[in-house]
């Protein structure tokens, strides 16, 4: 935890009850040496009743009489396990009321061209439930007649360093446990080693698997070719009877 909860009632408390500089209170409570001076002339949180960092344990009552002694030294925050998890909450994406009949969309998106993502990092991405990941992938979802691909990126649902962080990561855990998907799927990443490891790919069709040993131009299993004339081919008379013929 960079700062103490209540930070701007905090730093009230410290404007109206210590001695120490602008710059000590900004730096203890995260906030700009101005917005201190805005703190002690009465323009910036006109109203905030202080909240006291000694009676909360957040602060030595020793710190601050060491940082009232030299305006150089830095205040250090007392840990505080009631203030842990409030830097960062944990839990589903918020998604604005106008968008959020867009996110069964971005879903498809996601499942159709990065079918490498698991339920946890598309929930992650739009803010969704993996139920309704499950029924768009099984195509069970009572609206899935009338929903088309759209890019999360495109609708705003998510930023595209976000969308390319969960695919590279999904990819990376891919290679490094070596799947390969089937051809009529979407081919996951494979390592080096792994690659390397594959044997060849068979060149020639199925159809002829087998033959590879047999040759078609091998003397022995050639017929002999009869000996053909013209005349075999088309049956032309004699010339006496064509002279009997003219003769008539």
């Amino acid at each position: 935890m960079s700062k103490p909860l209540m930070a701007k009632a905090t730093a009230v408390w410290l404007v109206d009850n210590t001695t120490l500089s602008f710059k000590q209170i900004g730096d203890f409570c995260g906030l700009h040496e101005l917005e201190v001076q805005g703190i002690a002339d009465g323009d910036v949180a006109a109203g905030v009743k202080g909240y006291d960092p000694v009676a909360s344990h957040q602060l030595d009552a020793d710190e601050i009489r060491k940082g009232e002694a030299s305006p150089t030294y830095r205040l250090r925050l007392k840990h505080n396990p009631a203030a842990e998890g409030e830097e960062k909450r944990r839990g589903p994406r918020y998604t604005p009321l106008s968008k959020r009949q867009d996110r069964p969309n971005a879903i498809l998106w996601l499942v159709k061209f990065h079918p490498e993502l698991q339920d946890a990092q598309i929930a992650k991405l739009v803010g969704t439930t993996k139920p309704t990941i499950a029924s768009i992938r099984e195509r069970t979802h009572w609206n899935i007649q009338n929903m088309q691909p759209i890019d999360p990126v495109a609708l705003g649902l998510c930023r595209q360093s976000e969308l390319d962080a969960a695919v590279q990561k999904a990819a990376k855990k891919a290679g490094a446990t070596g799947e390969v998907m089937s051809d009529d799927e979407r081919r996951k990443l494979v390592s080096t080693e792994t690659s390397l490891a594959m044997s060849d790919e068979p060149r020639l069709p199925s159809s002829i698997a087998g033959l590879e040993g047999f040759s078609l131009t091998r003397d022995e299993d050639k017929t002999p070719e009869p000996d053909l004339d013209a005349d075999s081919f088309f049956n032309l008379p004699d010339a006496g009877e064509d002279e009997e013929d003219e003769g008539r």
